[in-house]
């Protein structure tokens, strides 16, 4: 059953639903919005747990850093 759901006929007429509900001008925010999520996405499985953790440490030190230089 969906073996065929990706033929060209079917992405067309997907295409010109998009097309419908959105409109032309906000059908390429919406691509790039979705291209930056699934590179986000793939980036933090890449990276892992063990550098998440290491990455969050790193930016609240360095955010806590200038404010007790400031005082």
């Amino acid at each position: 059953m969906l073996d065929n759901l990706f033929t060209p006929t079917h992405l067309i007429i997907i295409l010109v639903i998009a097309l419908l509900i959105f409109g032309p001008r906000k059908l390429p925010e919406l691509g790039k919005g979705l291209g930056e999520g699934l590179r986000g996405f793939k980036d933090g499985i890449k990276s892992g747990p063990s550098d998440a953790t290491k990455q969050e440490n790193t930016a609240a030190k360095t955010d806590a850093t200038p404010a007790t230089q400031a005082k």
